[in-house]
């Protein structure tokens, strides 16, 4: 069995910028992605075959979930490129890093006498620089959107009044929070997907062969609700910055 390290590994570098293995495996997704998005723009029909109804299928239980939480399906549809991207990123990114290439294909080296063996491909969120990065785009997109929903002034006010000494108080609170969101968001993310990583690794290591099944089909279901509560978390705090009945 190989170290469990917290830190992603180098593979190879540009220059002086180091591709890790969390960076190699999030690279691989956004062109699967690229990649099926080129593939279905072409075979978009008025008459939806089999594959197309049930991606539509899909969107159309993903816009009632959100407008569940937006009111509005108007607003849904506006958001939905958002929320639908985080979510499908993060889910497909954790299902890649249960393959069996993960973890088990790699470099081996000497260092100093010892054989130290570096994964190839390793689970994005796994890496808490992917889910760091990941939670400031969330953060800083709710901000674009609320100033974009109400204008600068507006939304901006609920964190900066001096209506009162209370307000001020809990504005500069919330104003806090959303520094607070960056370091909930991604040490979530990254504390579930690194747990079952770890857990992969020593079950597969112990036992091998059948007893690890069950493991990984509950580390399949793991990444499906950890993308779908960031995609929700984001949704709820996006609703609280768009909506003026939600602003205070």
């Amino acid at each position: 069995m190989h170290e469990i390290s917290i830190k992603a590994e180098e593979i190879f570098y540009l220059g002086t910028f180091a591709v890790t293995n969390s960076l190699l495996l999030a690279i691989i997704t956004v062109l699967l992605f690229l990649i099926v998005a080129v593939w279905m723009r072409g075979r978009i029909l008025m008459i939806p075959g089999k594959l197309q109804s049930i991606f539509e299928l899909l969107i159309e239980s993903g816009l009632d979930v959100m407008d569940s939480v937006l009111g509005s399906r108007k607003l849904s549809e506006r958001h939905l490129p958002l929320i639908g991207t985080i979510f499908l990123f993060i889910m497909i990114s954790n299902w890649l890093g249960l393959l069996p290439i993960v973890g088990s294909v790699g470099i081996e080296t000497m260092d100093h006498g010892y054989h130290t063996f570096t994964p190839l491909f390793r689970a994005p969120a796994a890496d808490l620089n992917f889910t760091v990065v990941i939670a400031m785009i969330s953060v800083v997109a709710i901000q674009v959107l609320g100033v974009t929903a109400m204008g600068f002034f507006k939304h901006f006010s609920k964190y900066f009044t001096l209506k009162n000494p209370i307000l001020t108080f809990v504005g500069l609170l919330e104003f806090v929070g959303e520094f607070v969101k960056i370091v909930s968001f991604s040490f979530r993310l990254f504390g579930n997907v690194f747990a079952g990583e770890v857990l992969l690794i020593i079950i597969g290591f112990l036992v091998p062969y059948i007893l690890p099944l069950p493991f990984l089909f509950l580390e399949v279901f793991v990444g499906f609700i950890q993308a779908f509560i960031f995609a929700m978390l984001t949704l709820v705090f996006v609703a609280m910055a768009v909506r003026t009945d939600a602003a205070h």
